[in-house]
């Protein structure tokens, strides 16, 4: 048991949980989080409060930022900016086909000269020569340039979106791994193999698709399939559909031919036939030989 407090880069952005480490930061005070190249300065969303789970492995909080943190987070998001004008402009000059999703930028260390790194991260339909386009960026930014090539899921993550649902991209927020998504799931939820009704904002299959999965296998793997003949509270009937998220059955009465939802606990089925037929598991009567 331990305090966490929640912390955004970018407004909307992915949340990064750490330790507050004593500090007390209140929401929407900007604080030191350290990332490999050193503390950068992020947004408290989220102030410190306890939680039930151990907080021995998550990162600290360095520490609450000031004016001089402030100064280079305006700095380093400037020459952010004007590499992302210049990618854009020179990618334009060489016909490539790339787009530009990214940008990250490295200030000066301290003490070493020439430490600046600017990092551009692009999309393409296919692997693109850049090798001049990487020169032409150096003399331009005056710096040390790398060009990273992103797959469409990775692209997403990046760029953030809102979604089918009409809430931010899962993998933006929250999301850490890819995990496989098959046409299969979609089937096993009775969807539509519509791709632009089962795809996301990186034209792949949607992650959410995953989430829900184990809970129709459970629910098929017990409830009788549709066209079975069971037994309900309101007479018999046959199966004609499934309502998973309720956990329920649809049944179309003999009766009448009307349909009634039950829940699959209830619903007996399907019905077996009973007849005279001798029973090998009763014991035969002393008069009888086996």
């Amino acid at each position: 048991m331990g305090m966490l407090c929640a912390v955004s880069f970018n407004r909307y952005g992915r949340l990064y949980y750490l330790d507050p480490n004593g500090f007390t930061p209140s929401v929407g005070d900007r604080v030191l989080v350290p990332t490999d190249d050193g503390p950068e300065v992020a947004e408290c969303v989220w102030a410190p409060q306890w939680v039930s789970e151990e907080t021995d492995g998550f990162p600290k909080v360095v520490g609450l930022a000031d004016d001089g943190d402030l100064r280079r987070d305006e700095l380093l998001r400037k020459r952010k900016a004007e590499a992302k004008v210049a990618a854009k402009k020179l990618i334009k000059a060489h016909e490539l086909p790339m787009k530009v999703v990214a940008v990250d930028h490295v200030l000066d260390q301290g003490g070493s000269p020439g430490s600046a790194r600017t990092t551009i991260y692009f999309t393409a339909p296919h692997r693109v020569d850049f090798r001049s386009l990487v020169r032409d960026l150096g003399a331009t930014l005056h710096c040390r340039v790398e060009l990273r090539q992103l797959s469409a899921r990775d692209s997403a993550r990046v760029q953030g979106g809102i979604g089918s649902c009409g809430r931010d991209l899962c993998c933006a927020t929250f999301l850490t791994d890819f995990e496989p998504v098959t046409i299969r799931m979609a089937k096993d939820q009775d969807l539509p193999l519509n791709p632009l009704r089962i795809s996301g904002a990186c034209g792949r299959l949607m992650c959410c698709l995953k989430y829900e999965h184990p809970l129709y296998q459970k629910f098929q793997a017990s409830a009788p399939a549709v066209g079975t003949r069971v037994t309900t509270a309101e007479g018999d009937g046959r199966v004609v559909g499934h309502s998973v998220p309720k956990d329920e059955v649809v049944v179309r009465l003999d009766a009448d031919g009307s349909r009634c939802s039950c829940s699959r606990a209830s619903v007996c089925g399907p019905r077996q036939a009973h007849d005279e037929r001798y029973d090998s598991t009763a014991e035969a009567p002393a008069d009888r030989q086996p």
